[in-house]
């Protein structure tokens, strides 16, 4: 009777491919066994046991690579590294979790890159009745600047929380966004941009520049955050200069485009 069994019947004993077991035969994690007088290998119980330890160590997480120095080390060598091994994989399992978890805020939409008090802002501009570009705009914004200027959010929001608390200021803001569209040389912009200037120069709190973004070396953060997609409206890039404009003269210090 032969002793052994073919490749084929290895792989479904110890639950892998064949395409596998002849992968770590040229690793050299299991031996080739010699064949038999018809040409073919025959794996008897030790390269079956190897087989169904080297599979179970990796799929437990142990680098192939690592494998066989594992297998071959004496006990108390083997329990070290399996401790290693298992320190390694609760920290991958702990990075995982927390990718799981960020795709799970990522189904709750601004709570992913927000922080709760930003949402329940931008919940606020919808309730107001600020158009949904607007309140996009806002949303953009707000996390534009966690990533550029995370120092600069908590008065960025508080300065948000006063204007939608002021319906002139809601009314004014809704007349801006219905200006878009305007040519930039239509002369309501001159009008428009006064108004605004003017809400600002009345009420200080409404215009939140915080001293980090007003210092010279730096005013590249407050351009980017402040002409946010003004290049999609020619009229709101004019405006802006326009109301710019208004408060410095007013002695405003704000940042130069």
């Amino acid at each position: 009777m032969t002793n052994g069994v073919t490749i084929g019947r290895a792989a479904a004993f110890a639950n892998v491919t064949v395409k596998t077991i002849r992968h770590y035969h040229r690793l050299g994690l299991v031996g080739e066994p010699p064949r038999d007088g018809s040409g073919y290998r025959r794996y008897g119980s030790s390269e079956l046991l190897r087989l169904v330890q080297v599979r179970t160590l990796a799929e437990s997480g142990v680098p192939l690579d690592g494998i066989g120095e594992l297998l071959d080390a004496d006990p108390r060598r083997f329990a070290a590294d399996l401790v290693e091994i298992r320190q390694r994989l609760t920290e991958r399992i702990e990075e995982l979790t927390a990718r799981r978890d960020q795709l799970e805020r990522l189904t709750h939409g601004d709570r992913a890159l927000l922080p709760e008090r930003a949402c329940a802002l931008l919940a606020r501009a919808a309730e107001v009745g600020l158009p949904p570009e607007a309140v996009a705009a806002y949303r953009e914004g707000m996390v534009l600047t966690r990533a550029m200027a995370p120092e600069s959010l908590d008065s960025l929001l508080t300065g948000a929380e006063h204007a939608l608390g002021d319906p002139g200021f809601v009314a004014l803001n809704k007349r801006c966004w219905e200006a878009r569209d305007w040519s930039p040389d239509d002369p309501r912009l001159e009008e428009l941009a006064t108004a605004v200037a003017d809400a600002f120069l009345a009420d200080p709190e409404l215009l939140t520049i915080p001293e980090s973004l007003r210092t010279r070396t730096d005013t590249s953060r407050y351009r980017m955050l402040n002409q946010h997609r003004e290049d999609e409206s020619p009229a709101m890039a004019r405006m802006g200069r326009l109301v710019e404009g208004r408060l410095r003269a007013a002695g405003v210090d704000i940042p130069h485009r």
